[in-house]
């Protein structure tokens, strides 16, 4: 690979269309406020940079970005590129990745509004992110140990698996399909309305309203926590360990077991699901 080490760029499309580069102790910054640093490249290698400018990883394909830092000013910086690592790295642009595909992050810290949206095959560990609208339209996921807080997060996403997470959200997973959460807490409003064949795994929930009028939904040995008006006109096989403060409208063939709920609310004709109390 063509080593570039210790230099500043601040060009539009400074490195455009290069191939088989490692890019190292640079700073992509400066008056000329150039945009599209990177854009069309190919098996790139970025470490120990600091990128300052907008749009500067679009239309790539073969990254690796180690220990770099992409700064508030750095917006919307990876959009259609694909077979991407991310490691140790900053991301704090608004948009910062967006459909993007084969994408393996590491240690990174996120600071970024409306995250990931349409990306796919996304594996993301030991990392932490402050967004809205985080992961929207995504499908493929894999977080381990992912600590995530912001509102709207996993709205319309399918294909997930979700471990040893902590979510401090509002309105997440709505309209989610075919998702597992395992072994994580999950807390905020309104939880996963609309959702179709999710399953919640060794969760802590916590916040009013949650599991609405879901399809294909699964709680295996979970704690709820202020979870009031829980599971409205959803189909909903559940296992939970702790009290509800209530329960509203299950639908038929829905099947709820807790040690206790304050308040079993049946007002329509279809909240027929059995809640049973042990």
């Amino acid at each position: 690979m063509n080593l570039i080490q210790n230099q500043t760029f601040d060009a539009e499309r400074a490195l455009y269309g290069s191939r088989d580069i490692l890019v190292k102790d640079c700073s992509f910054a400066g008056p000329a406020d150039g945009e599209s640093a990177f854009k069309e490249c190919s098996n790139v290698q970025v470490e120990h940079c600091y990128l300052n400018l907008r749009y500067p990883l679009w239309h790539d394909h073969g990254l690796v970005i180690r220990d770099s830092e992409m700064t508030e000013l750095c917006r919307a910086a990876l959009w259609y590129s694909d077979h991407i690592t991310i490691e140790n790295t900053k991301l704090h642009g608004i948009k910062a990745l967006r459909e993007c595909s084969d994408i393996v992050m590491r240690g990174c810290d996120i600071i970024s509004p409306e995250f990931g949206w349409s990306s796919k095959d996304i594996e993301m560990e030991d990392c932490d992110a402050d967004s809205q609208y985080f992961m929207m339209r995504a499908t493929d996921i894999h977080f381990t140990n992912v600590r995530m807080k912001g509102k709207y997060s996993f709205q319309y996403i399918e294909d997930a698996v979700l471990e040893n997470c902590t979510f401090d959200t509002k309105d997440a997973f709505w309209h989610a399909k075919n998702v597992t959460v395992r072994n994580s807490l999950v807390k905020g409003e309104y939880l996963a309305w609309y959702c179709e064949n999710v399953t919640f795994e060794n969760c802590r929930i916590v916040g009013t309203q949650p599991l609405c009028y879901c399809k294909g939904l699964r709680l295996i040995n979970c704690e709820m926590e202020g979870c009031d008006l829980a599971f409205e006109r959803s189909e909903v096989e559940a296992s939970i360990t702790t009290p509800v403060v209530s329960i509203k409208n299950p639908l038929h063939g829905s099947h709820i077991t807790v040690p206790a709920v304050g308040e079993i609310i049946r007002d329509i004709e279809e909240g027929t699901g059995t809640v049973e109390i042990r």
